[in-house]
């Protein structure tokens, strides 16, 4: 099979470089839709029109569910205005719902994370909850983002959570990427992994384990060190080109199954999907030297290794079948994994998972 590796056009990444963003567009069009999310209305109105003060934009509020409603809401907008731009501002779920205005629109589309807490800024690809925020679909798209900018002093000043949230998600790229390469499953493009693309998912792990708690250290004093730099480039740009061009598996199949549970709905995406590594390493039989390292980055940063942790109080066998059904359903990506999956299978190492993890 063909090999194939995608990426965003330009990928910008530093402090302050918000200031700059409307420059950064200047190829795209003059009429600019921000689609902020409430928080970035909030404290950072004033630095997003400074940075696309030589733009005649619309800023415009990000209802929090990347649901079809909304976007057909802002498509909707988008041809009303004759916006030539569309920009996402703010977490996953906005921009992921920019990303699928622009393809919807046909419209170029820049992202600007404000937190480094999902691999989603950087790829061809947008997650569609219900209004409700249980996982609907993946809606791939043809290309990536336009242009990715990220600014670290923004992302220094958010909580915390959200910077460890980010290696979460990113945790699980390489070891997904890893079991693609023994099945050969085909990447987000359809393609086979490229050498850069299973080495920039190794990097990634290996960034996370020796800059992690360094960089969330820092960020808890709202300081911008090169260990923060260097986890936002992991937890962004590394992890997106991983998963993306690398592939997906267990992980993330298993995250869409803890959807189904409201206990979860206030876990982030990226605190499910640590945990959810960890149950994939165990039914790889990973050496269990391995799965401790894992475990105790994850305790180290604060990511979840338990099902309290996840917000599961009460452990129901049931409960925890209906996660493991909905994570191998026959579409879900962890049956790219190196051998034959059944629900049963996932079940029994969720359990485990929660026993390790005390």
């Amino acid at each position: 099979m063909t090999r194939i590796l995608i990426s965003p056009n330009k990928y910008v990444q530093g402090k302050g470089v918000i200031k700059e963003l409307g420059e950064y567009l200047d190829d795209f069009g003059e009429k600019v839709l921000a689609l902020c999310d409430p928080v970035v209305l909030e404290l950072f109105t004033d630095k997003v029109k400074e940075g696309l003060a030589n733009k005649d934009v619309k800023l415009e509020e990000f209802n929090g569910e990347a649901s079809k409603k909304e976007i057909d809401r802002l498509k909707e907008m988008v041809q009303k205005e004759k916006i030539e731009v569309v920009v996402g501002i703010g977490g996953g779920k906005t921009l992921d719902t920019a990303k699928a205005v622009s393809y919807y629109a046909g419209l170029p589309v820049g992202i600007v994370p404000t937190i480094a807490a999902t691999d989603a800024p950087c790829s061809a690809l947008s997650v569609i909850y219900t209004e409700d925020g249980v996982f609907e679909e993946y809606l791939f798209l043809p290309s990536n983002p336009d242009l990715v900018l990220v600014d670290t002093k923004i992302v220094a000043k958010a909580p915390v959570r959200f910077l460890v949230s980010g290696m979460g998600d990113a945790l699980a790229t390489y070891f997904e990427a890893d079991a693609c390469s023994v099945t050969k499953a085909p990447n987000i493009p359809g393609g086979t992994q490229t050498i850069t693309a299973t080495n920039l998912a190794k990097l990634c792990y290996d960034t996370l384990i020796e800059y992690g708690t360094a960089a969330k250290e820092a960020v808890e004093a709202e300081a911008v060190t090169e260990a923060v730099e260097k986890i936002v480039e992991a937890n962004t740009l590394l992890s997106g080109l991983g998963f993306e061009s690398g592939g997906l598996a267990a992980a993330h199949a298993i995250h869409n199954g803890f959807t189904v549970l409201e206990e979860t709905h206030s876990k982030t995406h990226g605190e499910k999907v640590a945990y959810s590594t960890i149950v994939q390493l165990v039914m790889e039989d990973r050496p269990p030297e391995l799965i401790e390292e894992v475990i105790r980055f994850c305790k180290e940063v604060g990511l979840p290794t338990t099902l309290v942790d996840l917000g599961i109080e009460e452990i129901n066998e049931e409960d925890i079948l209906k996660v493991a059904e909905t994570s191998s359903v026959e579409d879900e990506t962890i049956h790219n994994m190196p051998f034959e999956v059944d629900a049963e299978m996932v079940k029994d190492a969720i359990l485990a998972v929660d026993r390790l993890g005390k």
